[in-house]
């Protein structure tokens, strides 16, 4: 191994393969950081203009482009409230406050280095699971997707911030919009009103861009003064007091990239899931949960880390079985298969070399992405400091774009401004955005593999595989935690 290693990494430094990789990480950025595009637009976009590579370099064009936008989808949700992709929706709960708060720095800072260290964490473990990522894959099923549903749609309770009924109500909206589309059971379209457009459901991207960027948009745009609401004094100062909160929660980072790795090996479920796990469990294990969506560093760091993680994961049953574990997986599927490489059983017999080259592009295309962010992140702190006015205006019309640019509907972008108006009456009524999207997006995941598990197993499934005990079981903990916090508490404020 340590052979093929050597020559896999001696290929992949051999020019021009060094410049297709920064063609591709920077490709990806502008990609990452624009909302409604992502991984798999802009792989699609590369697979053309590789055709006249070798396939070590179109490998590390399109790993140099994946390993890009996560970080990059960061940026613009830390700055102002607007997701680059969905994988970084959670990032701007305490990303976005922060910055608020003339702290944009640190929370860049923190994002890179999370980032970074998390691809950095799913490459080593990708690298030891591949050899026996046949079992590790297998072991996953209907209940297990289910549990995993469960467990993001049990903690609502927990992340919601005030009111737990309004979290709560939040979260059966949530649940009713993800109902709409065809019933996974019968196949008869579901709250359609006999539009085509909604047979398929409401798609999650323009509902996110709505909810968050355009609600927060206009929000911004009736303020007068600036996004930063406190001068940022030192931009270096804080983005190294980012870096250095990562290493100061480090067993926080360690957790976050285990479960982004974890949810990264569960084909179909993608990287909004893994990011979203680890904010929640971010939340239920502190002690000061009330300070999360204030601006808390912590929400950075938990999900950038599984955030980037989660691309290690995903790419076990992408390349051991040829089943794709997100959607930008399948396109990166397509694209290796156009170049020859045949993704499955025999590819750590037959081309060991190329799955090598993936795992150093992807480290060190997140490498090059946060040194960049880094570096940048006194020039794009600047746009906290623009007028509101001409913030929330460019924010409106670049998540309109991005919302049509998903997939060229123009129905796209009338969902986003309804779900734009609905996201403001929810922010000013105090019910929790978060519950609402957290429930939309696992509701069908599960809903589907609720009645799989049932058709092929009679529920049996849910009680008798060990890893669907096992995540109901953390299930329970993350719901009885906070009542034992709170009783802990109680006691100790009471002197007994």
């Amino acid at each position: 191994m340590w052979g093929v290693g050597l020559t896999a990494f001696a290929e992949f430094i051999t020019w021009p393969t060094p410049l297709y990789l920064v063609l591709g990480t920077t490709i990806g950025m502008l990609f990452g950081i624009l909302p409604g595009l992502g991984g798999p637009q802009v792989l699609a976009l590369l697979i053309p203009v590789s055709q006249s590579m070798s396939s070590t370099q179109a490998v590390a064009l399109f790993a140099g482009a994946m390993g890009a936008i996560a970080f990059s989808g960061s940026i613009s949700a830390i700055l102002i409230n607007t997701p680059g992709t969905t994988q970084s929706a959670a990032t701007m709960f305490d990303g976005y406050q922060l910055t608020r708060q003339g702290k944009a720095g640190m929370a860049l800072g923190a994002a890179a280095t999370s980032s970074f260290l998390g691809a950095l964490f799913g490459a080593i473990v990708l690298t030891l699971i591949l050899p026996v990522g046949r079992s590790v894959v297998l072991a996953f099923s209907y209940p297990e997707y289910f549990m995993l549903a469960v467990m993001g749609l049990a903690v609502i309770a927990v992340v919601s911030q005030g009111s737990v009924w309004k979290g709560v109500t939040a979260a059966f909206f949530g649940l009713g919009i993800a109902a709409i589309g065809y019933d996974p059971v019968t196949g008869a379209a579901r709250y359609s009103f006999e539009i085509a457009y909604l047979w398929s459901g409401i798609r999650l991207v323009p509902a996110l861009i709505g909810m968050f960027a355009i609600a927060e948009a206009v929000e911004v745009f009736l303020e007068k003064g600036t996004i930063a609401k406190e001068p940022t004094k030192d931009p270096l100062r804080g983005v190294l007091s980012g870096v250095k909160a990562v290493f100061q929660n480090f067993g926080l980072f360690i957790r976050s990239s285990l479960i982004g790795t974890f949810i990264g090996i569960i084909p179909g479920v993608g990287g909004a899931v893994a990011n979203f796990i680890a904010y929640i469990q971010c939340v239920a294990t502190s002690k000061d949960r009330e300070s999360f969506g204030k601006g808390n560093i912590r929400g950075v760091i938990a999900p950038e880390a599984a955030n980037d993680a989660k691309d290690g994961g995903a790419l076990v049953p992408t390349l051991i079985f040829g089943i794709p574990g997100s959607l930008e997986m399948a396109v990166l599927l397509g694209a290796l298969i156009v170049h020859g490489i045949q993704p499955g059983p025999r590819l750590m017999l037959d081309n060991p070399g190329i799955a090598l080259v993936l795992i150093y592009a992807l480290v060190i295309s997140n490498l090059i992405t946060s040194i960049m962010g880094i570096v940048a992140a006194k020039y794009l702190i600047r746009v906290t400091t623009v007028p509101t006015e001409y913030v929330g205006a460019l924010v409106i019309s670049v998540a309109l774009m991005g919302a049509y640019a998903t997939h060229g509907q123009f129905n796209d972008v009338i969902v986003a401004v309804i779900f734009g108006l609905i996201g403001i009456a929810m922010k000013r009524f105090g019910f929790s955005r978060v519950a609402f999207l957290i429930a939309l997006m696992l509701g069908g995941l599960a809903e589907r593999t609720f009645w799989q598990t049932m058709m092929s197993s009679g529920g049996a499934g849910f009680f008798t595989r060990p890893i669907s005990i096992f995540l109901l079981v953390i299930t329970v903990v993350i719901l009885i935690l906070p009542y034992v916090q709170r009783l802990r508490m109680e006691r100790q404020a009471t002197g007994e």
